[in-house]
């Protein structure tokens, strides 16, 4: 029997869009009853407080995974599962690297399903999950390919928040920055026209004096991340974001720790709780950083830890235990 060789061609290349196009389909995991996301839906911005589908002030209190090229083992649907369930989360953030070694420059693929993973995973516990575009340094084309694809996959979602840029560095400007972010906001508003968009400044997102003084304008539902180390940062960068409160700046910590900036030194304890209960008497939302076991202080975990979760007190290192015991405390407080 001949075969007609155009109708096989025809009907590959029908299918091999129908793949792609089914790679990017939308998620609408409905979350569990009493879930944070079931109880305030798609988070809007209200002048500079963050806030539930009710137009009610919300604080998100969580954990960021470490740089996903350096330590992928803990980005698991069960790791994701247990900081939910024991720990008590309301947000993870996903740390994408980009720069290092196999982070998503040279290796998207992986980065992807590593992003993915954790998202789906977030997504069926009701909880908000950050996508961070993790770099030190701007790639805007880089990053508006990544966007569009995050976006057309879970624009229907209200648990996803994007960070299109963890932290520009003391070499960064916010003129480039603001340029970077407008490009990035624009591409994703195309697709996604109401998740939460963060939005970082120079110098490890510091600099937030700057953001006050010249905002973006003209969009809906963005934030600007602050980023401390206790030890490091103490009153100074406290009062520099309540200077941009008052000008109706919305700040989201999306990346802080208690010991120096370094990531190592000792925890100062004192200056971590004050930056707690400056946190939550303003009602910003903050991540800890971070699940790793790599050897350093503000690494959470052992190397003999699961990559599962099911961490017990001996899988912790101190920082791990205090930030289990501060979120635990306050997303379960009535």
């Amino acid at each position: 029997m001949k075969t007609n060789t155009k109708n096989i061609k025809v009907f590959t290349i029908i299918a091999l869009m129908f793949l792609v196009l089914s790679s990017f389909k939308t998620n609408t995991v409905s979350p569990p009853k009493n879930s944070p996301v079931a109880i305030n839906g798609k988070l809007q911005v209200i002048g500079n407080q963050l806030s539930n589908k009710k137009g009610q002030p919300v604080v998100l209190r969580g954990t960021s995974f470490g740089w996903h090229c350096f330590r992928p083992r803990f980005y698991t649907d069960s790791a994701v599962n247990w900081l939910a369930a024991d720990w008590k989360c309301s947000v993870v953030r996903i740390a994408m690297g980009v720069g290092p070694d196999n982070s998503y420059l040279q290796n998207p693929v992986f980065a992807k399903q590593c992003v993915t993973r954790v998202v789906d995973a977030a997504m069926r516990q009701g909880i908000y999950v950050l996508i961070d575009f993790h770099s030190h340094n701007l790639y805007t084309s880089e990053a508006k390919t990544f966007f569009t694809e995050m976006a057309t996959r879970y624009k229907d979602a209200p648990n996803i928040i994007y960070e299109i840029f963890n932290e520009p560095d003391k070499h960064a400007t916010w003129i480039g920055v603001k340029k970077y972010s407008e490009e990035v906001i624009s591409t994703i508003r195309a697709i996604d026209p109401d998740n939460i968009i963060l939005v970082g400044s120079p110098h490890w997102n510091t600099d937030l004096d700057s953001v006050a003084a010249d905002p973006i304008i003209g969009q809906t539902n963005i934030m600007y991340t602050m980023h401390f180390y206790a030890a490091t940062h103490k009153s100074g960068l406290r009062d520099k974001s309540d200077i941009a409160l008052a000008a109706k700046i919305p700040i989201f910590v999306s990346e802080c720790a208690g010991m120096q900036s370094s990531g190592d030194g000792p925890i100062d304890s004192v200056e971590w709780t004050e930056y707690v209960n400056w946190m939550e008497s303003k009602k910003i939302s903050w991540i800890v950083w971070s699940v790793s076991d790599k050897n350093e202080t503000c690494s959470m975990l052992t190397p003999q830890a699961s990559s599962n979760g099911n961490w017990k007190d001996d899988s912790l290192k101190e920082w791990g235990k205090i930030c289990k015991q501060t979120i635990q405390s306050l997303n379960t407080r009535k």
